[in-house]
């Protein structure tokens, strides 16, 4: 099945030979600008911020943008894409063929999960699954949809599709509106289903959440199978995520390390105001207690490390440079002293 072709470096605005501190760079100064929180247009912001995650999701990740830059030489601008002979996706079935049990293609597509059809094509796990396979963990509780029929020859699969959560969804929880649609290969019919899918707060990295019976639908009267729907975290401009924990790294001028300062630094709950003691060094950590992200089993709260980096300029006025220069003949520090 023919589909859209992204252009990951296009949406990022850089070159395909950027180097990693480029993307990341570009991804930062991108999400911030589109960032729902910020932006007026609250609508066409996640949208965008949506496109911006996939791409960062892809080239931040070396395997990822290996694997995509291989899928570029095969596309021509201009027309639907088909991916390379051979190609095995993570929305293939385990036939290798698109499909399961008897290799025939049932290939789901969705909306609203936050990644396009491209990325769940060839970069998340989309696809049906044979009955009684392994899930591992997952979230099962408060979805949508009515329990499997207890024993049923002719169940339908479970399916499994990536979802894209923010941390603020993380924090607070939230309901989405997702759409899935396919062709049964049994009728050869086109069908969709709209879907409302609980996101608990606490839900982590790689984690499943079950909507029962939201699959495949079943045959001669069989249950539906389940829908899974696998976390991936969306990237954040200011946060980097380490368990429950949220790490920031905060810019410091010289002389702000040195004499101590009051500066405002971000989290997921609004700004705060931190003091830096004098004699800061750079790599240093300060936490700020209860501002990382909730635990599932009890709602307690991680924390925030706030990572001091200390900056110098660039380029200085005669000035600034003859200040410098003064600082230098009088300071007794030598930072190659032990």
């Amino acid at each position: 099945m023919a589909i859209q072709y992204k252009d990951y470096y296009e949406t990022l605005g850089v070159p395909r030979g950027a180097s990693e501190a480029d993307i990341k760079s570009a991804f930062r100064r991108l999400a911030r600008q589109h960032h729902p929180d910020v932006a007026k247009d609250k609508r066409g912001a996640e949208e965008r911020f949506k496109e911006i995650n996939e791409a960062y999701e892809v080239l931040g990740n070396p395997d990822n943008r290996k694997k995509y830059d291989q899928l570029g030489a095969n596309w021509r601008a201009g027309t639907e894409f088909r991916p390379p002979p051979g190609w095995r996706s993570g929305g293939r079935g385990a036939d290798g063929a698109g499909g399961f049990g008897g290799g025939s293609t049932f290939e789901f597509r969705f909306g609203g999960t936050g990644f396009s059809d491209f990325f769940e094509q060839f970069f998340g796990r989309s696809g049906r699954f044979r009955q009684g396979g392994g899930f591992g963990d997952f979230e099962p509780d408060g979805f949508e949809g009515e329990s499997e029929s207890a024993s049923s020859a002719h169940r339908g699969a479970d399916v499994e599709g990536s979802i894209l959560v923010t941390l603020e969804e993380v924090l607070r929880g939230s309901v989405r509106s997702i759409s899935m649609r396919w062709t049964n290969p049994h009728t050869g019919r086109s069908e969709s289903r709209a879907i409302k899918v609980r996101i608990p707060p606490g839900v982590g990295e790689g984690q499943l959440i079950r909507v029962a019976g939201r699959g495949e639908t079943g045959i001669g009267g069989g249950g539906a199978g389940d829908l899974y729907l696998r976390v991936r975290l969306a990237a954040h401009p200011d946060f980097r995520i380490q368990g429950h924990d949220l790490y920031h790294e905060l810019d410091l001028a010289p002389w702000e390390a040195v004499l101590g300062a009051t500066v405002s630094v971000p989290t997921l709950d609004g700004q705060v105001s931190l003091r830096i003691r004098p004699g800061a060094a750079s790599g240093q950590q300060l936490r700020v207690r209860g501002h990382g992200l909730p635990r599932r089993a009890d709602g307690r709260r991680g924390d925030l490390y706030v990572v001091l980096t200390i900056q110098v300029p660039g380029e200085v006025s005669a000035s600034e440079k003859a200040l410098w220069q003064q600082l230098a003949r009088e300071s007794r520090f030598d930072p190659r002293k032990k």
